[in-house]
């Protein structure tokens, strides 16, 4: 990546880890940064075709050699404008390492200066469930926050004849599972897409013996930035308040993970126009909202910018990928769609002079 960079006459730089790129194309002190993320996930790649990965149990179940490849092939278009003097401002390339894992990697990329002066940020993502050629926009709320929730409780344990004896950790951890996800929702505006799930619970071994210790863990998903903030305090309340009565002692460890991506209004708008443009306005679709977490919201905290979808389904294919999956593949012309509707995004956005 960086090599093709420079063999375009570019001058891109590495992260301080030597694990991402940043790379400006043209001159002038409006700058539009453009963002793609690099990593994959640690699945076996199922599918028989000539780019399958090579390395076992690693593929790209999400699409990121997709947009890295977009990314590449835009930022060689735009040093071509650049070389005719045609493009009117300075675009920045970022290659953004570990958008999967956490902590993940958009933050090192901001501390990197990756977005020092510049007026608005935009990305795309792959919609495996969107024909390609498509592409799917959408103003506000676009991916949901998502973080995690573990609860601890402990007590004396004993024989499950005697509950009354013990500090009954099975009932206890019972009533977090059902109760307080319930009350969740009676203390949230429902607008704000609150959606907390438990994915592992433990406590004990044997059917006839209450243990002594318990946990359950689980992911808190928010649309809504003002909600987000207020979730940690709000959850660890009422888990406190229902356990009170079971005897049992309570410890609540709520991790952050990554904020809500907000599109902003303007810069969707900059982008469904270029899309349109690019390949043709019947062809730009509006996006659904996903409650899958997307760290390009550290980026929007920080500057306006928008993310879209691009279409990468397999016309009149029977399967239905999704991402995440072993067997996800695209159609390899969502590359080139992509490549015209970021080349047509940065030149909109350098013109439109309104961030």
């Amino acid at each position: 990546m960086a090599r093709e960079l420079k063999l375009a006459g570019l001058s891109p730089r590495m992260l301080p880890k030597g694990n991402g790129v940043i790379c400006d194309i043209g001159v002038g002190d409006r700058v539009i940064a453009l963002r793609a993320d690099l990593d994959a996930l640690p699945l076996p790649d199922t599918k028989d075709v000539p780019y399958r990965s090579t390395v076992e149990n690693v593929t790209h179940a999400c699409g990121h050699d997709v947009h890295t490849t977009v990314l590449l092939g835009t930022g060689l278009a735009l040093a071509q404008l650049a070389e005719r003097n045609e493009l009117p401002g300075r675009v920045r390339l970022l290659f953004q390492p570990a958008e999967e894992n956490m902590p993940s990697g958009a933050p090192e990329v901001i501390a990197a200066g990756g977005l020092r002066d510049v007026a608005a940020i935009y990305a795309l993502h792959c919609a495996p469930l969107l024909p390609a050629g498509l592409v799917g926009v959408r103003s506000g709320p676009f991916t949901a926050a998502a973080d995690k929730i573990e609860v601890r409780v402990t007590g004396r344990g004993g024989h499950t004849a005697r509950p009354h004896l013990t500090a009954d950790l099975v009932h206890a951890l019972g009533r977090v599972v059902v109760d307080v996800p319930s009350l969740l929702d009676r203390r949230v505006d429902a607008r704000a897409g609150v959606s907390m799930v438990w994915g592992a619970i433990h406590a004990g071994d044997a059917a006839n013996t209450i243990p002594g210790e318990g946990t359950v863990r689980g992911t808190v998903r928010v649309l809504n930035r003002d909600a987000w903030r207020e979730v940690p305090n709000l959850l660890t309340e009422l888990v406190h308040s229902v356990v009170a009565g079971t005897g049992a002692e309570v410890e609540v460890k709520y991790t952050r993970g990554v904020p809500p991506v907000v599109n902003d209004r303007l810069a969707t708008a900059i982008v469904a126009g270029a899309a349109g443009a690019a390949l043709g306005p019947e062809r730009v679709v509006e996006a659904e909202i996903s409650m899958g977490g997307e760290d390009f919201s550290f980026y929007l905290e920080q500057v306006p910018g928008t993310m879209i979808r691009l279409g990468c389904g397999i016309p009149g294919s029977d399967q239905k990928f999704d991402i995440h999956q072993s067997a996800f593949d695209v159609d390899e012309r969502s590359i080139g769609y992509g490549v015209r509707v970021m080349v047509h995004t940065a030149l909109a956005a350098l013109s439109a002079g309104a961030f």
